[in-house]
């Protein structure tokens, strides 16, 4: 009898084990289908059902339209050139150089989203709601866009007169130039661009200013184009080294001035063959002419004098980059290598704008007409290097050719010193 109970106790026992492990296996399903169907909603609602955002009716593609049948003042001051070189551009950059839309997004709202960008510093969220596109969209075409003027710079950011056989005319129509300079090929300059750099790596990138940019050096001609770049330098990197590196590296092709002709460097750059640099020890930069008290005297200050004003190009010519692209006073977060991407591709654009048949544009036509530029005037981040303030207080030589150039220079100094002296006298 005894034995009956305890079985009839076991078994009771083992039916209440088993209910509760069924309750829980059924309250666990009961929780994983609940939370199935939750998905399944969340991703019906954000996948299959989405609610349109960009619903307006002002689209990209028709705000473009509208802008460039309407003022040409207005095309210009959103995306910086004139609609005639914007539709030059597409053509070419769908021609030549891979750029690309689809069926919602046309190549010139590409190009022009790019633009955009580039010109105004808007934020791809900006930019979003104004061309009506998703954030993804305008992020991957800004890209494609960027691609494109990449390839464009490997082609238009070159000398025109590839062997330097002709005077600039710049130089030739110009008698405070000519003949003195014309052997002269255009001017190298450094020029420092805002970048974001993450903050274990800023160090090496802050320079005088005590802000993160890139140095970047240029070579120009004397029509205000970029011949050569070099991007995405350390902001505490010296122009003479950069310059170095630049010019003996095969990689970087930089176009090396043929025998007897030379590029106008300044006081942060050696004295070698190829590259006339002014006088050390003596007033330079046009603002110190301007704001001295006493006259020019003797050779050097004439020729130094003379030296900075043909060399002001580059430094216009940074001057009217800078105005146009506003991305580059306030760069973005994105990748170094994005952001040589944004200068490069800046700088191709500006070529393209200059270069163009139509040769009209105001931003040039200010920059160009003003002889008197200083990079005072001017807010370029330009940082300058050691002895180079106010008068140039040390000459760096580079061996090769240092006595051949130091004779050009004297040469032209006292050609122009002569001269300086009979029109007085007359």
């Amino acid at each position: 009898m005894s034995s009956d109970s305890g079985n009839s106790s076991n078994d009771e026992q083992e039916d209440e084990v088993y209910a509760d492990n069924e309750n829980k296996t059924i309250f666990q399903f009961n929780n994983v289908v609940l939370g199935s169907s939750f998905l399944m909603y969340d991703y019906y609602s954000l996948y299959l059902n989405k609610k349109p955002c960009m619903t307006s009716n002002q689209t990209g593609d028709k705000w473009i339209s509208e802008i460039l049948f309407g003022h040409p003042v207005r095309f210009h001051n959103i995306f910086r050139m004139s609609q005639i070189i914007f539709n030059d551009l597409v053509c070419l950059l769908e021609e030549k150089h891979g750029i690309y839309g689809s069926r919602r997004t046309n190549i010139k709202e590409v190009l022009a989203i790019t633009l955009f960008i580039l010109g105004q510093n808007e934020s791809i969220r900006s930019t979003s709601e104004r061309f009506q596109h998703s954030t993804e969209t305008i992020s991957r075409y800004f890209c494609v866009g960027l691609e494109a003027l990449s390839g464009l710079s490997l082609k238009i950011i070159s000398p025109k007169d590839k062997k330097f056989q002709n005077i600039p005319v710049q130089i030739r129509r110009d008698m405070r130039y000519m003949p003195y300079f014309r052997d002269c090929i255009g001017a190298i300059d450094g020029t420092h661009v805002d970048a974001r750099i993450p903050v274990e790596d800023q160090i090496p990138f802050i320079g005088r200013h005590h802000k993160t940019t890139q140095n970047v050096m240029a070579t120009c001609d004397f029509d205000m184009c970029f011949t050569f770049v070099s991007a995405g330098w350390k902001g505490s990197a010296h122009d003479a080294r950069i310059f170095k590196h630049a010019v003996t590296n095969p990689k970087f092709n930089f176009p090396k001035p043929p025998t007897g002709k030379y590029y106008l460097v300044d006081a942060a750059y050696p004295l070698k063959k190829g590259y006339l640099k002014p006088y050390p020890d003596t007033r330079y930069h046009l603002a110190d002419f301007a704001r001295g008290s006493q006259p020019i005297r003797g050779y050097r200050e004439v020729f130094n004098k003379r030296h900075s004003s043909l060399r002001s190009i580059i430094e216009r010519t940074f001057g009217v980059w800078k105005k146009k692209w506003r991305i580059l006073h306030d760069m973005p977060n994105y990748p170094l290598k994005k952001q040589c991407q944004i200068v490069i591709g800046t700088m191709a654009l500006h070529n393209f704008i200059r270069r163009h048949n139509s040769r009209v544009d105001p931003d040039f036509d200010e920059y160009e007409k003003d002889e008197n530029f200083d990079i005072s005037d001017c807010s370029l981040d330009r940082v300058p290097e050691s002895g180079e303030e106010n008068v140039c207080v040390e000459e760096q030589t580079d061996g090769e050719g240092v006595s051949e150039m130091k004779k050009v220079r004297d040469n032209i100094a006292n050609q122009l010193y002569n001269f300086s002296r009979c029109a007085d006298e007359i």
